[in-house]
């Protein structure tokens, strides 16, 4: 026989006769149970309280009273006050400025000198007056002469009045001549030098209140809700149902912190943002903790709205489509919890049905999820 042919066949049939040992000695499989392992979860035992409706809110820090410094006569400027710069602070009632005051010092003392002549001559005709009155009864004057004493002592007196004007007016303009601070308060700006010539209703400046201070905060029609105030509500907030406003501004590595409350509603609504605009007050008490708060600052603020009971604080990632979250029963099983949400906030929201105290629900993502589903629960 061919030697290429036999080879191959000798081959094949020594490799037959392996596999053929092979597959007779194999071992025995003993099958195994699946068992799939539990997915572990983070879940949090949740518990009922009182929570407060929060706003958040930002805006710029304004004067709650801003005025124009404006003389009421005319003059040389004598004297200015070093407050009187930009930055400057004042108490209420300092002097400001004075204006020379020499003419109308004159003018008062004339006004003085006619009023005293005024006097005498009102002081004669009145004694003329009641001289004739009993001449007339005695038949010893005319009723000619009665009339003519009574009108000169008319004219008398309306002479005596118009002096008395003259000279209050006098005596005001004197006094107007030195500027005194309506108010506590700081200056804005000014614009008067010494010896500068003013004149009545010229601003020279603008100073503003530091009593308090407001900030107007845009506020959404539904968020009148979380305050416990009517959409109706304009104007003057009643004293009790004002509520509290907390103002934060960083400075630096610092977070400073000034209390208030809002204090009124404004007439309309922005036609552009559709918000409505609440006006905060704040009082400002400076200290070693907080200083005064700057006009014209851009601050966050936060209004503590009405106060719910019974609702249950969960993180976001506990929601799934449709308002469910996923409850975790004594066997460890997840089943889906239909629930009614109260509010959404940043990175939690609260439940107000739906969930009972001791209940754990899952907080997890999960992007496959079904009812009865066994897990592992951990706290988290």
């Amino acid at each position: 026989m061919n030697k290429k042919i036999l080879y191959p066949i000798l081959v094949l049939v020594l490799g037959l006769g392996l596999a053929f040992i092979i597959g007779s000695n194999k071992p025995a499989l003993n099958p195994i149970l699946y068992e799939p392992t539990p997915r572990t979860v983070r879940v949090t035992e949740v518990r009922s309280g009182s929570e407060y409706l929060g706003i958040s809110s930002q805006g710029t820090v304004q004067p709650r009273s801003q005025s124009e410094l404006i003389p009421e006569v005319s003059g040389r400027v004598v004297w200015i006050s070093p407050s009187l710069i930009a930055g400057g602070s004042f108490r209420e009632g300092d002097t400001l400025l004075r204006i020379d005051a020499a003419d109308y010092l004159s003018a008062l003392q004339r006004s003085e000198a006619q009023l005293k002549r005024s006097e005498v001559e009102y002081g004669f005709s009145s004694d003329e007056l009641r001289r004739l009155q009993k001449l007339h009864k005695q038949q010893l004057a005319s009723q000619q002469q009665l009339d003519s004493a009574r009108r000169t002592a008319q004219v008398a007196e309306a002479n005596l009045n118009d002096s008395r004007a003259s000279t209050d007016q006098a005596q005001r303009d004197l006094a107007r001549t030195e500027l005194h601070a309506p108010f506590d308060g700081l200056v804005r700006n000014e614009q008067v030098d010494m010896g500068q010539f003013v004149t009545r209703g010229q601003s020279i400046g603008t100073i503003y209140a530091t009593d308090y201070v407001e900030v107007r905060l845009p506020i959404s029609a539904d968020q009148l809700a979380y305050l416990g105030l009517p959409i109706s509500t304009r104007g003057q907030i009643a004293q009790d149902d004002r509520p509290p406003v907390t103002v934060a501004s960083d400075f630096g590595a610092t977070r400073l912190l000034w209390a208030g409350e809002l204090v009124r509603l404004e007439a309309v609504i922005d036609e552009r943002s559709r918000m409505i605009y609440g006006v905060a007050r704040l009082h400002i008490e400076e200290n070693e903790e907080t200083p005064l708060l700057p006009v014209g600052m851009f601050v966050q603020a936060e209004i503590r709205g009405r106060k719910v009971d019974n609702v249950i604080r969960l993180p976001r990632s506990a929601m799934r489509d449709n308002n469910q979250v996923l409850v975790v029963d004594a066997e460890n099983r997840l089943h889906f919890r239909q629930v009614k949400v109260l509010r959404l906030e940043h990175d939690d929201m609260l439940i107000s049905e739906g969930l009972v105290d001791g209940e754990r629900v899952c907080i997890s993502a999960m992007q496959t999820v079904v009812e009865g589903m066994l897990v592992n629960p951990v706290s988290g």
